[in-house]
């Protein structure tokens, strides 16, 4: 299986992150990715190259032009202020309050993010946007054929709505590598997040759309990040009534729960008879992930890779999640060899 990587995400590494009442160390760092790209080396999973540049259009397909150059700009805008740290949001546009779009750059951040959690540095913007050249070039090794791809994107982007960052994401390379499979002939896609917190940000994207089938296993939003979009009642609207199933899991969930969750998800697919599969690679469900409660152990993302390769259909794996650091290669890695020992 090709991998595509870049190093430019060492461009993006946050000083901090606001969590319980604090501000931490981020767990979303470069090393997450060092540690996949070294896994899928001694693996010999397959080569390894860089992204090509398909320039801003494919990313314009899902993200508004308004919030694209808000996000390009921001880091420029900040250093004006001849302060030291990162760029982080102290106030929303809450339900009580107008959605409004001040002139003040502050403002803007929060009118643009939804938490505290995805600090823009110097490099973010030039991270981001490799990260989603990343997910592009993927897409077009299967769209010239290949039964699967693997695009080693940090930063990752499910939390990524259309002009909404947060939850370390800041663009949402799966949902721009579905738009292009749709826009290159394709006429059904199907999205597989298997990260332990829910995909709010693609959910939003496709939510009044039949072309892109969304499904998606993680912890329950009563209790999990970011608890405002995931429950099992969330079906669609419009034209894309009956495409989104969720199937929120209970903390200390372990692989015959999850296992289930995935079997009801793959039916689905089965039965929109989706030309192409994108798999939100969240490796975050680990039994000892810092910032999650599921319990799944490394053998069993074999497991849940042999599960997909069942589906039959070309297969884009896009990282995503995954903060337990040192397992987080063994894992990932562990769902591309379980799909590819299946095929």
């Amino acid at each position: 299986m090709l991998t595509i990587y870049s190093d430019d995400h060492h461009l993006h590494h946050g000083r901090c992150e606001l969590m319980d009442g604090q501000l931490m160390p981020c767990f979303e760092m470069p090393s997450r990715a060092d540690h996949v790209l070294a896994r899928v080396q001694y693996r010999r999973l397959g080569p390894v190259e860089a992204p090509q540049d398909f320039g801003l259009g494919p990313i314009e397909r899902i993200h508004s032009r308004d919030y694209l150059d808000f996000f390009k700009g921001a880091w420029a805008r900040w250093t004006e202020f001849n302060t030291d740290g990162d760029l982080l949001p102290y106030t929303w546009p809450a339900r009580t309050l107008r959605r409004i779009m001040p002139t003040s750059l502050h403002g803007q951040l929060g009118y643009y993010s939804f938490d505290g959690g995805a600090p823009i540095t110097a490099g973010t913007w030039q991270a981001a946007y490799s990260a989603a050249q990343v997910a592009l070039t993927a897409q077009a090794v299967i769209q010239r054929g290949a039964r699967s791809a693997f695009a080693l994107c940090r930063p990752p982007g499910h939390h990524a709505a259309s002009d909404l960052m947060g939850g370390y994401c800041y663009l949402n390379n799966a949902a721009i590598a579905a738009q292009a499979f749709l826009d290159q002939g394709h006429k059904k896609v199907a999205i597989l997040d298997v990260d332990y917190h829910h995909g709010n940000g693609t959910q939003s994207i496709f939510y009044e759309r039949s072309d892109v089938l969304f499904t998606s296993i993680h912890g329950h939003p009563e209790a999990e990040f970011p608890f405002f979009l995931g429950y099992e009642d969330e079906h669609g609207e419009g034209a894309g009534e009956g495409f989104n199933f969720n199937y929120p899991l209970p903390a200390g969930s372990g692989w015959d729960r999850w296992s289930a969750a995935l079997e009801q998800a793959c039916k689905e697919i089965e039965k929109y008879g989706a030309d192409i599969v994108v798999v939100s690679l969240g490796v975050d469900t680990f039994k000892d992930d810092p910032i999650s409660q599921f319990k799944l152990d490394s053998p069993d993302y074999l497991a849940m890779g042999a599960r997909i390769a069942d589906l039959g259909k070309p297969t884009l794996f896009v990282m995503e999640g995954g903060y337990a650091v040192e397992e987080i290669g063994i894992n990932a890695v562990n769902v591309l060899e379980g799909f590819e020992s299946a095929q």
